[in-house]
């Protein structure tokens, strides 16, 4: 555990008591502050009376007297649609509020740093997509070079969890919106935006502030290095914006569509080759042909702001080569289930929205594709020009009917459960065929969450293949 440091003696309230706020009472308790915590579920102040935290009533007018800080958990609202009344409520009395992500960045160097030769460095990643797979492609990376490090944020343990840090440690975080838009501080060493499409526009007032959400993790915390994907306005505007010269090389643009030019640096894509460039000459190169796990081009751009990000480490092209081939990929993302007669089984529970579910049913030839859910605002209209590949959709959920109007040309059945999609789209496959779950929509109509829903889809492939 890293104890949270700057509120020695200090009284500071804890909102939210899910796994990041949890952790943060105990890293609070720790680092020697009164932790006052609070939750507007009575399930999850039991169980933090339970675990020994002080619960205090943040809904009272007078909780916030002599409060040092209010520490809120990622997932309550503090702008739009609306402030939580708490947060509300430490604002009006002058409280600051910050996230577990911005006491953390104040909280993990510590004076035992100075007797390192080689310090710890903090790789973040945000954008829409690929962020989680990004995150982890650049942890393995490390690991298989020997390199000791630890992956945390948004994607496996919360940031207090993870262990003090060693020498030369790299430590990855994945951060989403909602953990860049509230951060007091945010100081990494290399900051990585890999895309960004439309999503949790509600909570950031629209696009524009979703954006400004990311881009805090650049212009609040000043990285030494940026990797920045330059295949959407967005990110060609974030390199604009921190890059001094053309040739500035303490920002590298990376691509999935093709060659990128100039006296920079440059990682991009092109033919499913990555290739780097600096100063207008190739200095690595990589085939991703053969890397089944890393599939079509949003795989590819991962792989290449990971790739961007080993090199800023030190690596070389040949070490980071070799560790994508042994990566194994994520669960519910491109996740290959198995084969069977020839046919490929792909589980992409994770394409939750139509960017992530676009860039799935172009990474495979032939795809019999199962989709549906609870579907969001427009539904699939926007992915009539990428179902070119898509020999026939099972249709699946709330949403199978009004998914089954936008298909177009497309053939379709409805099957409303995945038991059901999984049998027939097996049962038609041929060889070389690809039976593809990349839902395009949410889960909480049938499951509780993606990763029940992908447990769902492979438990129905196993029974297949026996």
């Amino acid at each position: 555990m890293v104890p949270a440091q700057g509120y020695a003696g200090a009284r500071v309230g804890v909102l939210g008591l899910g796994r990041s706020g949890m952790a943060v009472a105990r890293a609070l308790e720790a680092g020697g502050a009164e932790a006052l915590c609070w939750d507007d579920g009575p399930e999850a102040r039991a169980t933090a009376k339970a675990a020994g935290h002080r619960l205090a009533d943040l809904t009272r007018r007078e909780a916030f007297d002599d409060m040092a800080c209010l520490v809120v958990s990622p997932g309550i609202a503090h702008l739009y649609p609306a402030p939580h009344p708490v947060i509300a409520a430490a604002m009006a009395a002058g409280v600051p509020v910050d996230n577990d992500i911005g006491l953390f960045f104040r909280s993990y160097a510590t004076r035992d740093w100075d007797r390192f030769d080689r310090l710890p460095k903090i790789v973040a990643v945000t954008g829409s997509n690929g962020k989680s797979t990004t995150a982890a492609l650049i942890h393995h990376i490390v690991t298989h070079a020997g390199r000791p490090a630890q992956l945390a944020g948004n994607i496996g343990r919360g940031v207090f969890d993870l262990e003090p840090a060693q020498e030369g440690e790299v430590v990855v975080l994945e951060l989403s919106s909602y953990q860049t838009e509230l951060a007091r501080s945010l100081t990494p060493d290399i900051a990585v935006f890999t895309n960004l499409s439309p999503d949790h526009l509600d909570r950031h007032g629209g696009m524009g502030g979703y954006f400004a959400a990311k881009r805090r993790l650049f212009a609040e915390g000043g990285p030494d290095r940026a990797v920045i994907g330059v295949d959407e306005t967005e990110g060609r505007y974030l390199v604009n914006q921190m890059a001094q010269s053309p040739g500035d090389d303490r920002v590298i643009r990376v691509s999935a569509t093709g060659r990128l030019d100039g006296p920079g640096w440059n990682v991009f894509i092109r033919k499913s080759f990555l290739s780097e460039t600096r100063g207008g000459r190739q200095i690595g190169a990589i085939d991703l042909r053969p890397m089944e796990h890393l599939p079509g081009a949003h795989n590819h751009q991962n792989a290449a702001a990971a790739y961007g990000v080993a090199r800023c480490l030190g690596l070389g092209p040949k070490q980071i080569g070799a560790a994508m081939e042994s990566f194994a990929g994520l669960p519910h993302r491109s996740q290959i289930v198995g084969r069977r007669n020839g046919v490929l089984f792909v589980n992409d529970s994770k394409a939750t929205n139509v960017d992530s579910a676009a860039k799935a049913l172009t990474a495979f030839d032939r795809i019999r594709w199962i989709a549906g859910g609870l579907g969001k605002e427009g539904g699939i209209a926007d992915l009539t020009d990428v179902m070119g590949n898509v020999v026939k959709a099972y249709l699946i959920g709330h949403s199978a009917r009004e998914f089954g109007l936008q298909m177009g040309q497309t053939e379709y059945e409805i099957c409303e459960t995945m038991e059901r999609a999984v049998a027939r789209a097996a049962a038609e496959a041929e060889d070389g065929d690809t039976v593809l779950l990349a839902p395009a929509a949410a889960s909480f109509d049938q499951y509780p969450d993606f990763e029940k829903r992908g447990e769902a889809f492979m438990a129905e492939v196993a029974r297949l293949i026996g």
